[in-house]
């Protein structure tokens, strides 16, 4: 069938952050999609705060980076305080070369930046609008709307994905399971200002054990941008608790089983907030400027499969886990990049839908693995791992999220410490060109290339023209140059593709080539093979046949 604009690709249900970053990825990559949302304007809650060094790779890569520098705060570190006692101050530092640390932004600011970048590439959030129902056959998936007039619309697409949340629509239509369970405590979240003279830009963590031992009483508070701003989280004093009914249904046919996020019910005030902090704060507070309180349940599961033949979840539809170490909502956002640039190559008739499948096999063990820790932390304290510190701050950064022995990770090749197929492509400094006076990062070669960029590491002007050849044949694969330091770049002239010159010698320290060693770097960042550079036709030959991919001319 003939691929017309007019025409929708793909329904996106929910414009939190993961269905945002899912219509982005698959607008930049040149889909056609529409994106709907019951809710008829963003809420103004600061519920997923913190942001990765991982999600900002990626909307580095998408080129919306900058906004979210200028808009979020660094979380430097966390105090940690026991008992009125300052236990631990733990500096969130992350390997020099790794090129974002850790941040927080209110969610609706995040939600802001994403849906002004949206717009720029054309498409605009249909607000008050809900999925009611949908059914799928072969071919396609025809989806029923409410829109925000109370009309009826009924919209034909070849797919859909449901980031429509903890009480997703899509789930149950599709009838995933939604194994787990939950916490019996309830918790108090807050935006609020603190007077204390507390250092900028460090999370703090206190508890107190119950005179007989019995239980924590706890207090979280993350930085937010402006002066003394945090989210604060403490548990529920039992008479708020007492005083609420059980959760309603919120419309959405909530299964009693998923309670899960912000409750009905009274909110908590700002005296209720105090009260705790009076307990807790490792010294003397008045809160001030609440902006938002509630109460939140806390909830484990994950879905048996992330979709079904033209149907996917993505985000808390998909799992839905403790809040510890923000790892709900950007293990969301790399669910919508993993999904999204998978369906642009099946939508535009360049792979074939056997590709989709990898979707679930890349990304439930990674959710899986995200609950479990999550679920530890919240009960034991992010210190209780095995992990040294260097690694945990890793795994917190959602640096070591791979897919080595997933169905597109082709075979090692290199040093065994190497980054392998599957493994992020770790970023690098020190990349120079003739032509600019500063330094360049891997980044900025790969800002804005939608799609596979492949990496050429060598200097021998022969061996580099036959592989850059060999991408060329292979779908016109975007290719980058990476000359050793001592390499003479006269002889290169005559490439067609870009060359930067590894200056710091720091492209090598941190991608072992193998010699002369060729790489690409899959959409989403991680490195989809890695092969000597006289075999690059039979390697991306390989690598692209694991993707069923057609060259566009067949």
């Amino acid at each position: 069938m003939a691929h017309h604009h007019t025409t929708t690709d793909v329904l996106v249900v929910g414009a939190g952050p993961v269905g945002l970053s899912a219509a982005a990825e698959l607008r930049r990559h040149g889909v056609h999609c529409r994106i709907v949302d019951r809710l008829p304007a963003r809420l103004p809650y600061a519920k997923a705060v913190g942001i990765q060094p991982r999600t900002l790779e990626l909307w580095d890569r998408m080129g919306l980076v900058r906004a979210v520098l200028e808009a979020a705060v660094p979380i430097r570190g966390q105090l940690v305080y026991a008992d009125g006692e300052e236990r631990a101050r733990i500096p969130l530092e992350l390997p020099p070369e790794v090129p974002y640390g850790f941040a927080a932004l209110p969610q609706y600011e995040t939600e802001r930046l994403l849906e002004e970048y949206l717009g720029g590439l054309g498409t605009v959030v249909e607000r008050g609008t809900g999925l009611v129902s949908f059914d799928r056959d072969r071919d396609g998936v025809t989806a029923r709307l409410r829109t925000a007039s109370g009309a009826d619309e009924e919209l034909r697409v070849p797919y859909l994905i449901g980031c429509d949340g903890a009480h997703s629509a899509v789930r149950k239509g599709l009838g995933l399971s939604f194994e787990g369970g939950a916490f019996p405590e309830e918790y108090m979240l807050g935006d609020v200002e603190a007077d204390w003279n507390l250092p900028h830009g460090y999370a703090v963590r206190s508890s107190r054990r119950s005179a007989d031992g019995s239980a924590d009483d706890l207090l979280v508070c993350v930085p937010l941008p402006g002066p003394g701003r945090y989210r604060m989280s403490m548990r529920v004093p039992p008479e708020l608790s007492a005083r609420r009914d059980a959760a309603p249904d919120d419309g959405a046919g909530v299964p009693s089983g998923v309670s899960h996020g912000v409750q009905a019910g009274r909110a908590p005030e700002l005296s209720d907030l105090q009260a705790v902090v009076d307990r807790l704060a490792p010294r003397p507070t008045r809160l001030s400027r609440l902006r938002w309180a509630s109460v939140f349940r806390i909830s484990h599961r994950i879905v048996d499969r992330y979709g079904e033949g033209r149907v996917f979840v993505a985000g808390d539809a998909a799992h839905i886990h403790p809040p510890t170490g923000a790892q709900g909502m950007n293990t969301g956002v790399q669910d919508a990049c993993n999904l999204a640039w998978k369906l642009a190559l099946v939508v535009r008739g360049e792979a074939g839908p056997g590709l989709l499948s990898t979707y679930d096999a890349e990304r439930r063990p990674v959710g899986e693995e995200v609950v479990g820790r999550t679920v530890r932390h919240a009960a034991h304290g992010i210190e209780a791992g095995p992990d040294d510190r260097r690694t945990l701050l890793l795994r917190e950064a959602q640096l070591l999220v791979g897919y080595r022995g997933g169905p597109l990770a082709g075979a090692p090749y290199g040093p065994a410490d190497a980054p392998q197929p599957g493994d992020r492509a770790p970023d690098c400094a020190g990349l120079t060109t003739p032509v600019a006076t500063f330094p360049l990062r891997l980044l900025d070669a790969l800002r804005g290339r939608a799609g596979h960029v492949v990496l050429l590491y060598g200097s021998d002007v022969a061996e580099l023209s036959g592989a850059a050849e060999a991408a060329r044949a292979a779908g016109g694969l975007p290719t980058v140059v990476v000359l050793p330091d001592g390499a003479d770049r006269s002889a290169l002239a005559s490439l067609p593709v870009p060359v930067y010159r590894d200056a710091a010698g720091e492209f090598a320290r941190l991608h072992l080539p193998d010699g002369a060693t060729g790489f690409v770097v899959r959409p989403d960042g991680q490195l989809g093979a890695r092969f000597p550079l006289g075999g690059a036709a039979a390697a991306l030959d390989d690598y692209l046949g694991a993707l069923s991919v057609r060259p566009r001319d067949a």
